[in-house]
């Protein structure tokens, strides 16, 4: 009866623990939000970023103005450190607004709209003129003969697959025809490659994205254009009909050398575990067709804000804290690179790291790379969660910038909004500032800093 009597009183202490802990850090998570609901940061930076400097394409003026002006405000917030990290990205620039048509036979034509995807070689000066063949995916190209395809523009025309609750993997299902496409269709002769959009949406908005020509030659290289949903459509039903219809499209895009930017950096040392490093960052380039207020800016002000909130919360990181934004993780992803290639010279530790490159929507939960034992560690901390409706917690892809800092131990995390609305605007001009909730980026913000919280407490 002693020894069940102390076994007894030993679970009681445990649970009462248990039970003081998960209290603290209720009333840490409460904190957070309340401060980002009612004192955030996160809303009036997105609103200087997206309508004061703008479209952020990699290697332009605009990417520079934002890499300035994102230092200037991380130094505002009495962070121990604030640094720019020399990288190398691309520089493409799209040129005048393209032009296209179709034309069903000499002198009627209709109009339709297009747009160079990222990395894209200009038409001729007059433009570029053929024949069209429709084909739904890669592998349906290499089943027609050759000699059908030269001299004439491919026409990719798969759609994002509407059933698929998650519009990311709707959007990894298709996502290969605009990055390929043009270079498989140069190895049957095309002078050309229309992309579908991808967009879940019938709307009249090319949405651009980078293409890849691989090895080839520049002279080898033929032009890539995205065509909106409703004109992928209207040339499809004309197809039906009339399969001798010409498209004629008119881009004057350019590639340039390589030129020198930053990822932009900010850190509060750790009081406990300095020499080990959690990371939260997004990109700070975008697409230059809409400012770019989904896709990334609403990650590059949550993951600042993160470190504002805890700031704000009196909370002291036992590790060292870095908030990354990287530049060119749209067409190259040299600066998630860049940032793992010198933290590995320097070999830091990196236990963990967070990314928001899923737009500014209602936060659901997270996305976690790692192994089991941390994956049940964060899935305990559900109930802290649930007040705030963050719920899903599944193993998965984390984030493109941080997926390179990978390795055994490491914990690579990813919010997840809600998703159904984000390819609505991904890589289109309506991604723009009005299109941001304030609510919504300001709850997002507060998710993400309160995970940080919790793997700074708990993670050894």
């Amino acid at each position: 009866m002693r020894n069940k009597g102390k076994l007894l009183l030993s679970l009681m202490l445990l649970y009462t623990l248990l039970g003081t802990a998960q209290n603290k850090d209720s009333v840490q998570l409460k904190k957070i939000y309340t401060t980002s609901l009612l004192n955030g940061k996160s809303y009036e930076w997105l609103e200087y970023l997206s309508n004061q400097i703008g479209p952020r394409l990699s290697g332009s003026v605009k990417a520079e103005e934002a890499v300035e002006w994102t230092k200037e405000e991380l130094g505002k917030l009495g962070l121990d450190k604030v640094w720019l990290q020399p990288v190398m990205v691309p520089k493409w620039t799209r040129g005048v607004p393209e032009f296209a048509f179709i034309e069903t036979k000499p002198g009627k034509t209709t109009k339709v709209d297009i747009c160079a995807l990222g990395g894209s070689v200009a038409t001729a000066p007059g433009g570029t003129k053929a024949r069209v063949i429709e084909v739904k995916s890669l592998e349906e190209l290499k089943e027609i003969p050759k000699d059908s395809i030269k001299g004439r523009i491919v026409f990719y025309n798969r759609p994002m697959q509407a059933d698929l609750i998650n519009t990311f993997e709707a959007y990894g299902g298709c996502v290969d025809q605009r990055y390929s496409g043009a270079l498989e269709a140069v190895k049957y002769g095309a002078v050309g490659v229309l992309v579908r959009s991808m967009n879940l949406r019938k709307d009249d908005l090319p949405h651009t994205g980078s293409m890849s020509y691989g090895d080839l030659k520049n002279y080898q290289k033929i032009p890539a254009a995205a065509i909106s949903t409703n004109g992928a459509d209207l040339l499809s039903s004309i197809l039906s009909l009339n399969p001798n219809v010409q498209f004629s499209m008119n881009m004057n895009c350019r590639s340039w050398p390589d030129v020198q930017s930053y990822n932009v950096i900010g850190e509060i040392k750790g009081t406990t575990y300095p020499d080990q490093y959690m990371v939260v960052g997004g990109h700070l380039d975008s697409w230059d067709l809409g400012d770019g207020s989904h896709d990334d800016g609403a990650g590059v002000v949550q993951s600042m804000e993160v470190l504002r909130l805890l700031k704000e919360s009196g909370y002291q990181p036992k590790h060292s804290l870095r908030v990354v934004l990287f530049m060119n993780e749209e067409n190259g992803l040299r600066g998630g690179k860049e940032y793992a290639k010198v933290a590995n010279e320097k070999k830091e530790n990196h236990v963990f790291a967070l990314e928001s490159d899923a737009g500014g929507f209602t936060p659901r939960g997270f996305s976690l790379d790692c192994d089991d034992t941390n994956f049940t560690e964060v899935t305990s901390w559900k109930p802290l969660f649930e007040p705030y409706l963050i719920h899903q917690f599944t193993k998965g892809y984390s984030g493109a910038d941080i997926n390179p800092l990978k390795k055994e131990g490491i914990v690579l995390a990813g919010l997840r909004p809600d998703s159904q609305r984000y390819f609505v605007h991904h890589h289109a001009k309506n991604d723009t500032f009005e299109a941001i909730n304030k609510r919504e980026l300001e709850l997002g913000a507060a998710t993400m800093a309160s995970l940080v919280y919790l793997m700074d407490s708990y993670l050894q």
